[in-house]
């Protein structure tokens, strides 16, 4: 799979790793600001008591 998606992109191998890090960073940023606040509405218990 990475060596298809290296493949895949464009320009030498400065500019392939530059575009890789900026999806890589777009990635994260997508999961923290939308994937993990919904995966913790789901999974968290809202009502959860400590004895």
């Amino acid at each position: 799979m990475y060596a298809a998606l290296w493949r895949i992109l464009p320009g030498p191998w400065w500019v392939r790793l530059f575009l890789l890090l900026v999806l890589v960073a777009l990635v994260l940023t997508a999961c923290v600001l939308w994937v993990f606040p919904w995966v913790n509405e789901i999974v968290a218990p809202t009502e959860a008591t400590v004895e």
